[in-house]
């Protein structure tokens, strides 16, 4: 089963002259939303991202960024766990 996230929300950010191919990010990525292209990484699949901020965290080259537990998928989680509706609060950041 192929879950994705909000479409076209994700904050993830490559910026790809940084990238040496080191391959951790793909290695630390859950969703495989990243892949090796020849020696670069690039972004496959961004609405599979769920901003957990492995690979951002793990790239020893700041290739990557990520908000962290911010945004849609964050709210997800949250509204699990609190056993509340899930709510991002669109309202006020205009990101829906």
């Amino acid at each position: 089963m192929n879950l994705q996230y909000i479409k076209n929300v994700a904050t993830l950010k490559l910026d790809a002259g940084k990238c040496t191919g080191c391959a951790i990010c793909t290695d630390v990525c859950p969703r495989q939303v990243l892949k090796m292209n020849e020696r670069k990484v690039e972004i496959i699949n961004l609405n599979n991202c769920i901003e957990c901020g492995a690979c951002s965290k793990n790239c020893p080259f700041s290739a990557l960024t990520v908000e962290s537990g911010v945004g849609c998928a964050a709210a997800i989680y949250f509204g699990i766990l609190n056993n509340t509706a899930p709510s991002c609060d669109c309202s006020k950041s205009g990101c829906c």
